[in-house]
Formats: structure tokens, sequence, C-alpha cells
């Protein structure tokens, strides 16, 4: 129960500091003269949000996904996707910001923590983690109708496209907007971004999935209930709508309804088709294709007393 309460407790707190952010980026940095009418802490705690803040949500968007990974999955699965996803997601930013492959050229600018080799930000790795963890459990739910290795790959492609959705929208607001957090060194077709950067996104997610389920093993994807679910659901719509109030506000409206429906639509419906057990399910139960019968305290005491 404390680990449950924890993963929420963390959960609540990433989105508290995206909202903290939303509303400095779209509300005071346009207003200087509210700046100016803050007291001393408040220009201290402004100053702090503004360097730190984005840094901040993601590490702990990483603290709550590794938190409920380990609660719903165990330790060795959450690892043996904690790094894949961080390794492989930092060596394609690194390959990036330095050569242009497989994102296209492109910086990071300053507000998103520290840098890796003075090019990547360390809570970008993070990032990818999180959010690729979400999308990887809730495109398992398709895995209920077959555990074929032809389900398997339609389960990453699916991932990979959940999260690139997510880019979509996020792309735009963070580059393209009044404050961006990276910018692009080439011009592209979408809204001053490359084509690339997608099919990067779509390539560097779907291979961080596939070799967390070879080292998984054979049923290492897991198939959770829809009441397991719930966290990354609504860690997906959480990061979702933050990246839609910003291109919202900076005028931009096709990526974010290319996210709703490649990423919002697919999450939603495979949400619904997850299964209504409300017990939860055992760490191996939860590795397999099709979903177990589990009794509940009282069928199992009824049980035990026959």
């Amino acid at each position: 129960m404390r680990r449950v309460t924890t993963q929420w407790l963390f959960l609540s707190i990433h989105l508290a500091a995206m909202l903290f952010g939303l509303a400095g980026l779209l509300l005071v940095l346009p207003h200087p003269e509210f700046i100016e009418n803050l007291s001393e802490v408040g220009l201290q705690v402004f100053a702090w949000g503004m360097s730190g803040g984005g840094a901040f949500y993601m590490i702990v968007g990483a603290i709550a996904v590794a938190i409920y990974g380990w609660k719903t999955l165990g330790a060795k699965r959450l690892l043996t996707f904690l790094i894949p996803s961080v390794g492989i997601s930092l060596t394609s930013e690194l390959l990036g910001t330095s050569t242009g492959f497989p994102f296209g050229k492109y910086g990071y600018l300053s507000g998103l923590g520290a840098k890796i080799s003075d090019l990547v930000p360390f809570t970008i790795p993070l990032s990818w983690f999180y959010m690729g963890f979400v999308c990887f459990v809730i495109a398992n739910v398709s895995l209920r109708y077959g555990n074929h290795w032809m389900h398997k790959l339609e389960a990453i492609a699916l991932g990979a496209l959940m999260l690139t959705s997510w880019d979509f929208v996020l792309d735009p607001a963070m580059s393209q907007a009044r404050f961006p957090f990276w910018e692009w060194g080439q011009y592209g077709a979408f809204f001053g971004m490359p084509l690339q950067n997608f099919a990067g996104w779509m390539g560097t997610g779907a291979l961080f999935m596939a070799v967390a389920a070879m080292l998984g093993g054979k049923d290492s994807q897991p198939v959770l209930t829809k009441q397991q679910l719930n966290f990354p659901v609504v860690m997906y719509l959480g990061n979702f709508i933050f990246a839609l109030v910003l291109s919202l506000s900076a005028g931009i409206y096709i990526p974010v309804l290319l996210g709703l429906l490649l990423g919002v639509a697919p999450v939603l419906g495979l949400w619904s088709l997850a299964s209504d057990q409300d017990a939860t399910v055992s760490q191996t139960s939860a590795f397999t294709s099709q979903p177990k019968t589990i009794l509940s305290p009282s069928a199992v005491k009824a049980t035990a007393l026959k």
C-alpha cells in the first residue's frame, strides 16, 4: 500500500510541476510587470522554477514510473526496460545533437538540466524512459488476443507510435514557442521540423522496446488489467495535455490533431479493452498472453475452508 501511495504522490508532484511550468511560461513571462511586483521570496521561487522546473518535473516523473514499474512488474522487469531505454535514447540523442542522425540537426538550450558532453540534458533520457514505459505497457493490452511474435512486433510498433504521437505535439511547442527549450539547425516541412525527426523517434522507441522485450525473456511483455493501467494512462494524458496547451497557446493546431488521433485515441481505446478484473495480477500471470482467472480474497478464503 505504501508503494502504491508513493507512486501516485510522485505522479501528483510531477503533474503539479508541469502546471507550475505552464503558468510561468504562459502567464508570468509574457507579463514582466507581474515579475517586477513579486516579493524577494517570490522572485527566488520564480527564478528557480524557470531554471530548474523543467528538470524537476522530468526527474519526478521518472521516479513515479520507476516505483509503479517496480510495484507492478518487479525490479528485474523494470530494469530490463529502464536500462535499454535510457542507454539507447541517450545514444540517439548524442548522435542527433552531434551529427544530425537520426532526428536531424538540432541543439538543446537551457532549462532542462545539466548537459551530458555539453550536448544532451541528463533529464532527456529519463523522459524517454517514463513515457516509453507507459506506452509500452498500454500497447501490450493487444497481446490479450495472441502471443505470436507478430503480435509482439505489432505491440512494439503501437507503443512506439503512441510515444511518437506525443512528440508530434511536444516538439513544436518546445522548439517553436515563444520560450523554446531546443532549436533546429535545419528547416523542415513539419512546422519547421524535419520529418526525419519523427522517423528517429519511431526507430529509437521501437528499438529500446524490442530490446527490453528480448531481455525480459519469452513472456516479457506485460498484459495488465484496466485497474493496473490507470497510472500509465494518467501519466500519458498528463504529459500530452502539457504539450497540447503549449502548442495551442502558440497557435499550433495540426500536430495536436495528429497527436489526439494517433496517440490519445489508441491509449484510451486500449485501456477500454483491458481486463476489468479488480484484483492485482501476480508478476507471473502479468506476463502471459491471456488473462488468467484471479480469485477475490473472499473466494480464496471460501476455497481454503472446503
